[in-house]
């Protein structure tokens, strides 16, 4: 897996390149990424999944490890161009629920503007 990055005004795009799996030595590459690019002072991030064709229960972890490790420092995290195949693991598994998802990254990277929805 690869991870491109590309900061446009005060938003991240993560733009991942491969499967999301666990690796070999167990360690967690994209949540990583996530926490490095936060300790930067990144807060508003998008993980583009557009080129993401597999991901298996620990790249689901990944993915919770990375909108966990954005909440805990203040940030906040969507999810862009996720294909059809992620989505319905991510509604099979209720987590379409927890995370933000966007088509179109004008959209995902407007949506930080937006005010926050009461709960």
């Amino acid at each position: 897996m690869n991870i491109l990055q590309k900061t446009i005004g005060d938003v991240t795009v993560l733009s991942v390149m491969g499967d999301i799996t666990i690796t070999g030595t167990g360690t967690t590459p994209l949540a990583d990424v996530v926490r490095q690019v936060l300790d930067k002072g990144h807060v508003h991030l998008i993980l583009d999944l557009a080129h993401v064709k597999y991901m298996d229960s620990a790249g689901l972890g990944e993915l919770v490890q990375a909108l966990t490790a954005a909440r805990n420092r203040g940030g906040t995290m969507r999810l862009l161009n996720v294909t059809r195949r992620l989505n319905d693991l991510l509604v099979m598994t209720k987590l379409l629920t927890v995370f933000d998802c966007f088509d179109d990254e004008a959209a995902a990277r407007a949506s930080f503007d937006a005010p926050a929805v009461p709960v």
